[in-house]
C-alpha cells in the first residue's frame, strides 16, 4: 500500500519550511494546509477519527499552539500518524520535522490491525526518526477470530515482526470496555500469542489495557512478560504502578495524566519509578490540558514532558535525558 502520508509533504525543499514558533500553531497544521473537501473520499488509505466527540458535540478541530522546545530531544513513544482526524491530512516528514523543532528526536509508529501495522513498517523505513510497533488490537481480535481470520493475521504480524525496524508487539492486551464476557476469551488468546511472539522476537511489547488491569497483570504472570513490557496510556492506579514497579513494567504517560480530575493517574505517577516513566501523544487521541479535545500530534509530546517534570518537581533537562534513556533502553538506537 501506498499511503499519501509517506509522500505529501508542503515543502519539498526542507530549507523552505517555516520555522515552528512557540506559542502559534505549527504552519504544516494550520486549517488552511489540512482543511481537505468535503468530496475527498474518506480515508484514502487512512483510517479516519470522527469529528464529533463522544458526548455528541462537534469537536474543534483546530490545532494546538506549539509549546515551548525541550531542552533535551525526547521521543514519542506511541502515535498513529495514519489515523487522520476529522479533514486533516499532513505529510509524514511535516509531522516529523515539526515535531523534532520542538525537541522531539522521534517516534515510534503503532500498528494495531494488518494494513496499519504494514504501514508502520513502511514509515520506519521511509524515514529513520520512526520505529515501529506491530500487532492486533485487542478490539479487533474478536471480529477476526469468529470470521476464522485470526490465525492468518497473527502469521502477517509475525512476519512483520522480524523486521529491524520494527522494535515492539503493540498495541497488544485486553479491552473490556467494548467487548462484552462473552468475546473476552478471544482478547485473552491473542494476548498471550502477542507475549510469545514479543519474547521469540526479542522485541519489547507495549501493552494496551483498558479496564482489564486484573488480567493483564495475571496473564503477564502466567506467560512471564517480555524483558521490555510497556503500559502504554497507562490507565491504572499507585496499586498498578507499584506492581509494575516490582517487575520492571514501564508506565508510559499520555496527555490523559494532565487533566484535572485524572487524581489516580497522578497518584500513580508520582509512585513510579523514575527509570520506568515514558511520555507519548497516542495521537491524534487524547490531546493534553488544555487542549483536551482538540487534534493531537507528536510534536505536543513536549506539552505533556513538561508537564510531567513539572508535577514531579524534576528540571526538565534532567527529566528529558531520563526519559530518552528509558526510550533507548527499550527500543534501541533510531
Amino acid at each position: 500500500m501506498t499511503h499519501p502520508r509517506t509522500t505529501a509533504t508542503l515543502w519539498p525543499d526542507p530549507a523552505d519550511r517555516p520555522a515552528t514558533v512557540p506559542g502559534e500553531t505549527p504552519e504544516p497544521y494550520r486549517p488552511e494546509h489540512y482543511l481537505l473537501p468535503e468530496s475527498t473520499p474518506s480515508g484514502e488509505g487512512t483510517d479516519r477519527r470522527d469529528e464529533s466527540s463522544e458526548s455528541g458535540h462537534t469537536r474543534d478541530l483546530t490545532f494546538p499552539p506549539a509549546p515551548e522546545p525541550l531542552p533535551v530531544p525526547v521521543v514519542d513513544n506511541h502515535t498513529h500518524m495514519d489515523t487522520q482526524d476529522g479533514r486533516v491530512r499532513i505529510g509524514l516528514r511535516d509531522i516529523l520535522d515539526t515535531a523534532e523543532d520542538l525537541g522531539v528526536r522521534g517516534v515510534v509508529q503503532v500498528g494495531y490491525d494488518v494494513e496499519s501495522a504494514r504501514w508502520a513498517v513502511e514509515a520506519a523505513q521511509a524515514d529513520r526518526r520512526v520505529l515501529a510497533a506491530v500487532a492486533l488490537h485487542p478490539n479487533e481480535v474478536p471480529g477476526l477470530a469468529e470470521a476464522g481470520d485470526l490465525d492468518d493475521a497473527l502469521a502477517v504480524i509475525a512476519g512483520l515482526a522480524a523486521h529491524d525496524r520494527v522494535r515492539a508487539l503493540g498495541e497488544t492486551g485486553l479491552d473490556y470496555f467494548r467487548t462484552r464476557k462473552s468475546r473476552r476469551h478471544h482478547q485473552h488468546d491473542a494476548f498471550r500469542e502477542h507475549i510469545r511472539l514479543a519474547k521469540s522476537a526479542g522485541k519489547a511489547m507495549q501493552i494496551h489495557d483498558r479496564d482489564a488491569h486484573a488480567d493483564i497483570v495475571r496473564i503477564l504472570g502466567e506467560e512471564g512478560a517480555p524483558d521490555r513490557t510497556v503500559f502504554h496510556c497507562f490507565s491504572g492506579d499507585a496499586e498498578l504502578a507499584r506492581i509494575c514497579n516490582e517487575n520492571g513494567w514501564y508506565m508510559s504517560f499520555s496527555g490523559t495524566v494532565t487533566f484535572k480530575n485524572s487524581r489516580d493517574l497522578q497518584e500513580a505517577l508520582s509512585v513510579a519509578r523514575p527509570e520506568l516513566i515514558m511520555v507519548e501523544t497516542d495521537a491524534p487521541f487524547l490531546t493534553p490540558h488544555p487542549y483536551r479535545g482538540r487534534p493531537n500530534a507528536p510534536y505536543l509530546v513536549a506539552q505533556t514532558t513538561r508537564w510531567v517534570a513539572d508535577f514531579l518537581g524534576r528540571p526538565l533537562d534532567e527529566f528529558c535525558r531520563r526519559v530518552d534513556a528509558t526510550v533507548r533502553e527499550v527500543y534501541g538506537e533510531h
